[in-house]
């Protein structure tokens, strides 16, 4: 790669980025008060949620420029090497500057840097949120990634000067094109609509009330969410079909729907719980645990384990790391281990923030819902 590709490469992650965030300062927004509450004031947040117009705009630029011969559908693939180098200085930049500003919390340096030392920064009471603008940039650069990614490999396993010869259709019967690595795209695609679609959701989170904004956040939404998160694709983009029956594809997406009901359902019932205690989730009636000040959801998916919504995004991960059908390549399995690790620390460090805040109501939670993350099992 030469040098004026690498940085048409960096610069194209600025601009990206740059352009997110402009359609999310212009674009309409649903006004919202979400559940965590000012560190100082002691006023619940205030947030401009329009990520569900932001991301198909993006697709439909992306879809544009690559339409009227701009910029190559793929380019984000040809250059993704110096667009990961460019993430992960933004990353970092951000990261450093959001530290630096803000004092000590009293722990080491490295400590502050990782964890953060602001835990919900805005700017404009609410105009622009930190963490949500950086989930936003996450999971819209996530999906034109893949979509690039699906690009090249259509391109790459298509002999489209024999279409016009041969017949289209003919054409894209016999090539080599691995419809497991296209539901691996499919996969992402619904990841990262069903994130923006149930945007309003995620205000309800452990990330909103539970996490400071330093590198953690700031690099992993950056860098490491657009990029790592499509390592399955990265690794298999190249890869011809493997021939396998359409049944295990068929199977592989039956998987990711399986995990999908699981995070999903658990997340909007923790949801409608917050923002309507007495009301019914589909035909789940809310049964809980009470002191008298705090209540705690015991029935339907939060009846089941204390988080059974981890276990969904799991099984999806392992479901897109089976899809393009290539199990002997070690590198897509970079991603179920990561969301292994992450969750199952997560679960720990969330017992400890809920007894803190619960004390015995807590104790009596885990006595009722005795298991962790999976049912029956831990």
């Amino acid at each position: 790669m030469n040098i004026k590709l690498w940085i048409l490469g960096f610069l194209t992650t600025v601009i990206a980025y740059a352009g997110i965030t402009l359609l999310h300062m212009i674009f309409p927004v649903k006004r919202m008060k979400g559940y965590v509450k000012h560190e100082k004031t002691g006023e619940v947040l205030n947030y401009r949620i329009n990520g569900i117009m932001v991301l198909p705009a993006s697709i439909l630029i992306w879809f544009g420029l690559g339409f009227f011969d701009i910029v190559r559908y793929d380019w984000l693939y040809q250059v993704r090497w110096p667009g990961l180098v460019s993430a992960i200085i933004i990353g970092l930049i951000f990261s450093f500057i959001l530290v630096l500003k803000a004092p000590s919390t009293g722990k080491p340096f490295l400590a502050d840097f990782w964890f953060g030392r602001i835990w919900n920064p805005q700017i404009g009471n609410g105009f622009i949120d930190a963490k949500m603008w950086l989930y936003l940039i996450g999971a819209v650069m996530l999906q034109l990634n893949a979509l690039s990614f699906a690009a090249h490999h259509l391109q790459t396993m298509v002999d489209w000067n024999s279409a016009a010869n041969s017949g289209f259709w003919h054409t894209i019967l016999n090539s080599r094109i691995n419809t497991g690595f296209l539901l691996g795209v499919a996969m992402t695609t619904w990841f990262c609509w069903d994130y923006l679609i149930f945007e309003r959701v995620h205000l309800y989170t452990y990330d909103l009330f539970a996490e400071r904004v330093g590198f953690k956040l700031g690099f992993g939404c950056l860098t490491f969410y657009p990029y790592f998160y499509a390592i399955s694709l990265w690794c298999t983009v190249n890869l011809p079909n493997p021939s396998h029956p359409i049944w295990l594809t068929i199977l592989f997406a039956c998987v990711f729907l399986f995990g999908w009901i699981f995070t999903r359902g658990a997340n909007l019932q923790k949801y409608i719980f917050k923002v309507a205690p007495n009301k019914n989730f589909l035909w789940m009636k809310p049964e809980v645990l009470t002191d008298g000040k705090h209540s705690l959801l015991t029935s339907g998916y939060w009846g089941a384990s204390r988080h059974i919504n981890y276990l969904g995004e799991i099984i999806q991960a392992i479901a897109v790391a089976l899809a393009a059908g290539y199990p002997g390549v070690w590198q897509v399995w970079l991603y179920p281990v990561y969301y292994i690790g992450l969750l199952f620390s997560r679960q720990a460090d969330d017992d400890k923030i809920c007894k803190i805040k619960y004390g015995e109501l807590w104790d009596s939670y885990k006595k009722k819902v005795k298991y962790r993350i999976i049912p029956f099992i831990w």
